[in-house]
This record gives C-alpha cells, structure tokens and sequence, in this order.
C-alpha cells in the first residue's frame, strides 16, 4: 500500500515493519532558530528516521530578491535526495515538530520532482510519541545513494511574473497562509514590508489541523476552503506564504480535501514584496 497525502501513526508503525520500509525524515525546524530542528532532533527521533535540514536540503542560495527559502532547481534537489539513499520506487514519509509545517515542504517538493509517493505523518512526531511509539537517539547508518530521478512533474508553480499579471486578470484567487496579522501588514518581523498580494485572501494554514494536532476530516476541510474560494476548482486556486514553505500545508490539505491540482507561488511574500515595483495589498 502506497501513501501520498497522509500517514497515520498506526500505518506508519506497520509499514517500518515491512520488508521494505519507507525512508523517513524528520523535517522539524525553527524559522528562528535554524539550528533547533536539529536539536530536536538529537533529543528524540522516530527510529530510522533521517534529519533533514530546511535551509541545507530544501531551500537554494538566497539572493536578496529570490524570497528566505528559495528552491534549489529541480536537479539540484533530486541529487540530494537520491545521496540520502531514496530511491524512486521508496515510499517516503516526512514529519515534523510542528503540525507538518515543514514536513509538507518535503511532500511538496518530492511531487515537484515527479515522486508520488511521499506523505506526511499526521499529527508529526506528537502524535507518534502520544501513541506511545518509540523514539531513538541513535544516528542511523547512511544508506547507499538511491536511483532518484526527475520524472514528469505532479505539481504546478507560477512565478512573480505570473502573479503580477495576475492582479489585473484575476483568472487565479491567490491564497496566502499566514497569519491574519501579517496578511493585515501588521506585526510583520520576517520580512521588510507588511501586506499582502492584491486581490488575495487569507487562510492561515494552522486552520487545516483539529484541536489534537491532527488535520482535519476531508468534508470539513472542504467546506472550510470553499467558504473562502467561493467553491473555485483548484486549477484556479494559487498559494503563497512567507517564503513557500507553510503555503504546501493549505497544498496538502487541499490534496485531502479532494482539491486536486492548485498551484504554488514558491516565492511568496518574501520575494514578491523585494521587487521594486512590487504592488502592495
């Protein structure tokens, strides 16, 4: 059996008894304090489970105008997750200490490079240890390079262009994932400038998890974001965050919801607000 949104504890438990295992990483981090997602790590982890690093792994060299977590190219990700010793035929899971906020970057990233097979550990390793699941501080031994490779795309992206021209046609409704607060242009600490694209709305992305950490049943979560898109498929819908992180949890949550195919602006507010002729919302 394969996963490609979501694993619950109890199946992911079963599955590392298999004879094939899926690879698992821990995802967690700080924004922050890059270096406590490490710590975290160090201090308790799923047995086997690999650290993944944020900044190192999952984001590219930053620019000054490419956003706080750029994506590397595509190649340049599927090297490094092919030396991690994945293959294309793995399944793999990803969590994290914070509700999938960083677990679904992975998620996302791996369908970017074509891998369909990826989920992310629901309710992340709180769930796991609520359970009653063991955690190790053993580092695992590395695994041999894996044959990963690029395979056509499952996701779509657009980029500052397209979301600039986008303000004038509206044939897309962007939504951003942070907080009510910095999409207001209020209490804004990561980035420059406060506010947010024209024309977007805003649902924050702790909104897809119940109150046990968990996301929420795929009606509700529906309904919730019909209720801010007017019931707009997904081919319609493009989201944004911060920097492209948090934006792939609304992704992930609208993939169990059944809102299949909506894009991501990877660049998000930290890109789009450092263009010069940037439009402020």
């Amino acid at each position: 059996m394969t996963y490609q949104t979501l694993i619950s504890v109890d199946e992911l438990a079963t599955a590392l008894k298999a004879p094939k295992p899926p690879v698992v990483f821990d995802c967690s981090f700080e924004l922050t304090n890059p270096n406590a997602g490490q710590q975290a790590y160090d201090a308790g982890h799923l047995p086997g489970a690999r650290y993944l690093h944020l900044d190192h792994v999952l984001s590219a060299e930053k620019t000054g105008l490419n956003g706080r977590h750029p994506l590397p190219t595509v190649a340049e990700f599927v090297r490094r997750i092919a030396a991690l010793g994945v293959g294309n035929d793995d399944q793999v899971v990803a969590y994290d200490n914070a509700g999938g906020m960083y677990a679904a970057r992975l998620w996302w990233m791996l369908r970017w490079a074509g891998h369909a097979d990826a989920a992310v550990l629901d309710g992340g390793v709180a769930a796991w240890k609520a359970a009653g699941q063991p955690l190790s501080t053993d580092t695992p031994a590395a695994l041999p390079a894996g044959n990963f490779s690029q395979r056509a795309s499952l996701v779509t992206t657009m980029n500052y262009a397209d979301i600039d021209a986008n303000i004038d046609t509206q044939q897309k409704l962007v939504l951003d994932a942070r907080a009510p607060d910095r999409f207001r242009g209020e209490n804004e600490t990561m980035d420059k400038i406060g506010g947010h694209i024209p024309g977007a709305k805003n649902r924050l992305f702790k909104d897809n998890l119940g109150a046990d950490g968990k996301f929420k049943p795929a009606a509700q979560l529906r309904q919730e974001f019909d209720a801010i898109t007017g019931g707009k498929p997904a081919s319609e819908l493009v989201n944004q965050c911060g920097s492209g992180v948090t934006a792939c949890h609304n992704l992930l949550a609208m993939e169990v919801a059944g809102l299949k195919g909506a894009a991501l602006y990877p660049g998000s507010w930290s890109e789009y607000s450092a263009q010069p002729k940037a439009r402020i919302g």
